[in-house]
């Protein structure tokens, strides 16, 4: 019988340990979670229909470029920033706002720190758990080769920031149909949206360092009193639930995504103020 190398008390082999718990647990969950979540937005941004009930418009078809009047539960022509479907769109790729515009939020969630962390391990087993026997990684490069392309993730950040403001401003209106202010389902999932995503965003490591990186001493009695030290501990509040506010953001969107589809396709029917 062949015996197998240790190194620092573990065995050499992939995903050898001498841990008892669950420690597949965790990478097994997030992965699929985060899998079933890319599954569905793909799904959703290809669809180009029933993204919009009056006065509710699904965050991922926000902001609209474009409106293909001729689509089920397509936003009105008002909503475009640009007016009507562009001719010069190929026939193949379906007419879809959402095609437009996801490449912004997702570069931002892509590149951020904590997804970098969970779908390392999920996906790619580098490390998959603490004290667990990763993959040979052969001549390790970083993020400098393959993966370089997470280092824009300081400047996603502006990205992020723009479609806060714009999701908020699309959860106003969400309060208003006909020029009558009320509530409705549909109007609290919308306001919640912006604020779980501002949460996340505010609480990023590329903003806390925006806000206080450049600070050379704020253990200083000086920098204590700093209002950039104050705003930088409370970002760091955030920052430190960033993994909560990360899923409880990415699973709203998602939902606030099938409500409006739900709701446009009459599957379901919005309680509200105005009827």
């Amino acid at each position: 019988m062949g015996t197998t190398t240790e190194i620092g008390g573990h065995s050499e082999s992939f995903l050898s340990t001498k841990r008892s718990d669950a420690w597949w647990l965790e990478p097994a969950l997030t992965g699929a979670g985060f899998l079933a979540f890319v599954l569905y937005s793909t799904w959703a941004a290809f669809q180009g229909t029933y993204y919009y009930f009056d006065p509710y418009l699904s965050p991922f078809y926000s902001p609209v470029l474009f409106v293909d009047s001729t689509a089920a539960g397509a936003a009105p022509l008002a909503h475009s920033w640009f007016g009507e479907w562009p001719s010069w769109w190929p026939s193949f790729i379906p007419a879809s706002p959402a095609l437009l515009i996801l490449a912004g939020p997702l570069s931002f969630r892509m590149t951020c720190y904590y997804y970098r962390k969970f779908y390392y391990r999920s996906y790619f087993a580098s490390p998959t758990a603490c004290a667990v026997r990763a993959l040979p990684q052969g001549n390790y490069a970083g993020e400098t080769r393959l993966f370089s392309f997470q280092n824009i993730h300081r400047y996603t950040l502006y990205l992020a920031l723009i479609f806060i403001v714009i999701l908020f401003y699309d959860a106003f209106l969400a309060f208003f149909k006909d020029g009558k202010f009320g509530v409705g389902v549909g109007s609290v999932i919308l306001l919640i949206n912006p604020i779980l995503i501002a949460g996340y965003t505010f609480g990023c490591h590329a903003f806390r360092h925006l806000v206080g990186g450049r600070g050379d001493c704020f253990t200083c009695p000086a920098g204590r009193e700093h209002l950039q030290y104050k705003v930088w501990k409370k970002v760091s509040l955030l920052n430190s639930r960033h993994m909560l506010w990360a899923w409880m953001s990415l699973v709203w969107v998602a939902v606030t995504d099938i409500y409006v589809r739900l709701v446009a396709m009459g599957v379901i029917h919005d309680l509200n103020t105005w009827e």
